[in-house]
Parts: structure tokens; sequence; C-alpha cells
């Protein structure tokens, strides 16, 4: 056995930081359409390093999400998982060995399974990848990649897909820090502008279900602003609805900065085991002189320490300092706030029918 593979309920997954192999996110993946499942994964540690004892054992569990894009083909998604980390040349002989063990349980017109891995980018680690400014200038091409995380499989079957869903560059922040620590890791103009917004007189609270078309208001505003996706105000409810509110599962918080009644800047805490994650943001062009977004980010890393997490995911910036980067504003903001720059490997395709995968990664390209 190298791999062994169970089906579990998707309740019965165990808490994570990571929120999007969670319970609750098969609960909203499953009222926007997806079906969700859980499995449980019993994975000998010679397939993760090659220096392990040879019948030494790991578990984990794992969210899967079927997606149909017609009545007659579907394709399976992993958010952020596994979180069982190989080293980095095992990487591509474990996703084959899980592919391969899962398939059976997946429906037979499954396409392909998607891994959105949130494993350090094997690139991030080394030193001709990045500038003399010290900028990590990303991947390399496609073909380098896909030859190093193929390395010592057997079907050579690994792609990076077309694109990535979830971030993958983020600030973590590390909340065993004392809060004077964490002021001090700071750059001064962000430290300087949480005092200003305090002294201005900027409130945060956290807030209900009743003011969530306050909340709704500020986004449709910033994506508008930022020309993003929009989501509707019921999907919004629907994550605030699906929270665990328990200790031991998921809490979301949501928490709008104001000035004398006025709302400002709003955000979306997510506390799951002992990470918080700033997942969704918005705010107002009004006022932005008051700094609110510096005072409603300070108050939520607090409220995070407080909970007894012990690391936050500011969860999104651009993968470095470069001025024509799409995030390069939000990346200037977040990083002030003193966090490490961790990147991420992506999204990665195993095909089952290959075929219909060429066809629908040709759909996804155009």
């Amino acid at each position: 056995m190298v791999c062994k593979i169970e089906k579990m309920r998707v309740e019965e997954l165990e808490s994570t930081n990571i929120i999007t192999q969670t319970p609750f996110w098969g609960r909203i993946k499953r009222e926007q359409g997806l079906i969700p499942s859980g499995f449980e994964l019993t994975v000998s540690k010679k397939l993760l390093n090659d220096n392990a004892e040879p019948l030494s054992k790991t578990g984990d569990d794992l969210l899967v999400l079927i997606k149909y894009i017609d009545n007659n083909n579907c394709y399976a998604y992993v958010p952020y998982g596994p979180e069982i980390e190989p080293t980095f040349e095992n990487q591509g002989l474990f996703l084959e060995q899980l592919s391969e063990s899962i398939r059976p349980y997946l429906p037979t017109n499954c396409m392909f399974i998607r891994y959105d891995l949130a494993w350090t980018n094997q690139w991030a680690n080394e030193q001709d990848r990045f500038d003399e400014f010290g900028n990590w200038k990303g991947d390399p091409e496609i073909q380098v990649q896909e030859m190093r995380v193929n390395f010592k499989t057997n079907n050579w079957n690994l792609r990076k897909s077309v694109s990535d869903f979830l971030p993958k560059n983020t600030f973590f922040l590390n909340l065993s820090l004392t809060e004077q620590a964490l002021l001090r890791n700071m750059r001064y103009n962000t430290r300087y502008n949480i005092k200003k917004a305090l002294t201005n007189g900027v409130r945060v609270q956290e807030y209900g279900i009743e003011h969530m078309h306050d909340w709704y208001k500020l986004y449709h505003e910033t994506a508008l602003r930022h020309n993003m996706p929009l989501q509707n105000q019921e999907f919004f409810s629907t994550v605030f609805k699906n929270q665990d509110n328990n200790a031991e599962g998921v809490t979301v918080k949501m928490l709008m900065a104001d000035l004398e009644g006025e709302f400002l800047s709003s955000m979306f805490l997510v506390l799951s085991k002992k990470r918080g994650t700033y997942l969704y943001g918005a705010s107002t062009t009004c006022k932005s002189n008051v700094m609110a977004s510096y005072a409603l980010q300070w108050e939520s890393i607090k409220i995070s320490k407080k909970w007894g997490c012990t690391e936050y995911d500011m969860f999104g910036s651009a993968p470095n300092l470069k001025q024509n980067h799409p995030l390069h504003g939000v990346h200037i903001y977040k990083k002030g706030f003193g966090g490490n720059l961790h990147h991420r490997m992506g999204c990665w395709d195993y095909p089952f029918n290959k075929k219909m995968y060429h066809l629908y990664r040709f759909h996804e390209l155009r």
C-alpha cells in the first residue's frame, strides 16, 4: 500500500487551517451547484520522502468538488489540497498515485482531476529565479515545469493548468508574536495609517447578516472599480450562513469600519483551527484619506490572535513588486503589514480522458 483511499462524509472531514478543505467549504460549494465528496487518505511516507522509514504511514482528509460542465462530462477539483506535502522530487509521483487511487471513486465521465496546490512553489527556492532587486521572476515556461513535476512518474501525465483558481501568492503573518512585535514588523507608513485612522475616529465592529446589504454595497463598488467578476449578494449570505458556529469548526466574522456611522471598509474574516484568513474585502473611495482599511485590517489581525490563531493569511497578492501587475496596489498594501510572501504551486491537472481533457483545455485557453 502506497496510497489508500476511503470514502467519508464531507461533514466528517477533520478541522484544518485550510478553509477550502473543510466541511464549511463543501457546504458553500454544494449551494453553488458543485458536488462535494470527502476522502480519507493513508499514505506511505516513503511516497512522500525517499528517506522515510519503509513501513511508516501518514494520513489526511481530502475535500474533492465535482463540477459538471454539461450533461455528459465533469471534472474533479481539489481546492488547496492535498495538505500533505511531499519533497519536491516526489510531488509528481505522489499526485500520480493519488489520482489513480481516487479515480474509481469519481464519476466515470470525469475528464480529469485538478489539484489547486498550496504547496511551496519549487521555483521560489531558487536564487536564479530572483532579479537583482529581490523580485521573484515567477515560474519558468510550462514545459520546464511539467518536466520537473513529472520526474519519477510512470505515466508522465501531469499538466500545468491553463490558469489558477485560488490565489497563488499570499502574505502570512506570524501571530505567535506580541502585538507590539507585529506593529514593529510593519512598514512605518502602515503603522502611521493605522494610528491616523484611529485618531480620525474610525471604528471597527462585527456585524450580523442583517447588515449584508451594507457589506454588498461596498463590495459592488469595489468590484466595479477593479473590474472584478461580480458575485451576487446571496453568495455572501451563503458564506455567512454556512459557518459552523463552534470552536472546532469554521467561524465567519463580518467586520466593518465606519466613521460617524458611514461604512467605509469591510471584510470577511474566516477563522479555522489556528489560521485567520482575510477572505473577502471591500471599500469605498469616499473619505479614503482617513485610512479606514488599515484600522480594519489591524483589528482583524488582533481578533485572530485573541481567537488563538498562530498565523494570518492575507489571501492573495502579486508575486512581486513589479508595477505592471494588476495586483500591485494590493501587494503594497498587504506587504506593509509585515508578513512573509509565500508562493504556491497553483493548479495542476491529471487527465483521465485525454481527448476530452484537451478539448476542454482548448476551451479554457479561448
